[in-house]
């Protein structure tokens, strides 16, 4: 497998340094020796209170250096790029979420088009080796086969976050095209771990359970037709993207998409009762969640499931965590974390 290792020499930006994602990757390239520049604006769509937690972790590093500010803000782009000179570009920063694009639109247009737009505006005039950027599994919307491959039909989002990863990905492309950038759009399934985002479903449960409150499962109660979702591990998310960093893609177009899933999906049902068990034993005592069944919301799809065989053949790797080991290690942080043992 002819894949080039990661270059301690570089330069890194990554913008969304302060998220889930972003934090992981700007701490796994800083141990590494590596000179890495965050860029975040710290918003307040969940608990800033973690986002301070994962920058304080990266500021020791005598290589890191953040700057507060929004990738919607061009002249802050532009100044970065032209000061740093940054030599691979992690644009994870973005608005995140399905269901809060229904409500708030406004703030996906400006993060995920115009922040976008700036951050292919930048690599254009300070080329780059590399751009990586974040896309989702989103993209593949309803889509009945399964596993999602990467060549699938990808033209029927069902939610507006979606629509804007998948305009991510044509953009570029065309800039790609036009300008020769190295670019490579990284479809992400269902991401979970220690230091997670909170508005996702797992931390979510956990959040309600400590607040005595009964969690929402928006299944319409259908065992059998359960939702599926691809699980991945935050650290095999950040292995496949370490090694992606050195491997730009060749070609008349030097743009390409993978998908970084898991390979197997899990019912939501399992899911949650993997978290009660992996709680349970955090705690040393037995944590049942009191369950409401809801309809299956807006903007859902019934199932994630990727095939990660691009990835492999390109990289020589497979996310293999399972949901037992990778739960845990969320319960155990989670308990450690708000200091919930007796």
């Amino acid at each position: 497998m002819n894949y080039k290792t990661l270059d301690p020499s570089k330069t890194y930006l990554i913008t969304g340094a302060a998220g889930f994602i972003g934090y992981f990757l700007s701490r796994k390239l800083l141990e590494q020796g590596c000179r890495v520049i965050g860029i975040d604006n710290v918003n307040d769509y969940y608990d800033v209170n973690l986002k301070h937690t994962r920058l304080g972790n990266l500021e020791p590093y005598k290589n890191f250096t953040f700057i507060k500010g929004d990738i919607s803000d061009k002249d802050l782009i532009m100044k970065t790029f032209e000061e740093f000179k940054p030599n691979v570009v992690v644009n994870l920063a973005a608005q995140a979420g399905v269901r809060y694009s229904i409500e708030n639109p406004d703030v996906y247009i400006q993060s995920n088009i115009i922040g976008f737009y700036n951050i292919l505006e930048a690599c254009r005039y300070n080329p780059v080796d590399h751009l990586v950027y974040a896309s989702s599994s989103s993209v593949y919307g309803a889509n009945k086969k399964v596993p999602f491959e990467e060549t699938d039909f990808v033209d029927n989002p069902v939610s507006l976050y979606a629509s804007t990863k998948k305009s991510n990905e044509l953009m570029a492309h065309t800039y790609s095209h036009l300008y020769k950038i190295p670019a490579t759009g990284l479809r992400f399934f269902t991401v979970y771990g220690p230091m997670g985002r909170p508005d996702m479903a797992y931390y979510g449960f956990a959040n309600k359970y400590f607040a005595g409150e009964p969690i929402k499962i928006f299944n319409n109660g259908d065992f059998e037709n359960d939702l599926y979702r691809d699980f991945t591990y935050i650290d095999d998310i950040v292995e496949g993207i370490e090694r992606l960093l050195s491997n730009p893609p060749e070609g008349e177009v030097q743009h390409k998409v993978f998908n970084i899933g898991n390979n197997s999906p899990e019912k939501l049902m399992v899911f949650i009762e993997t978290l009660e068990q992996a709680l349970s034993k955090a705690l040393g005592k037995e944590v049942q969640f009191e369950k409401v069944f809801e309809p299956i919301k807006p903007g859902d799809v019934p199932a994630t499931y990727a095939s990660t065989d691009q990835l492999q053949k390109a990289v020589d790797f497979k996310p293999e965590t399972s949901i037992e080991e990778g739960l845990q290690k969320f319960a155990d942080w989670y308990v450690d974390y708000y200091n919930l043992k007796d």
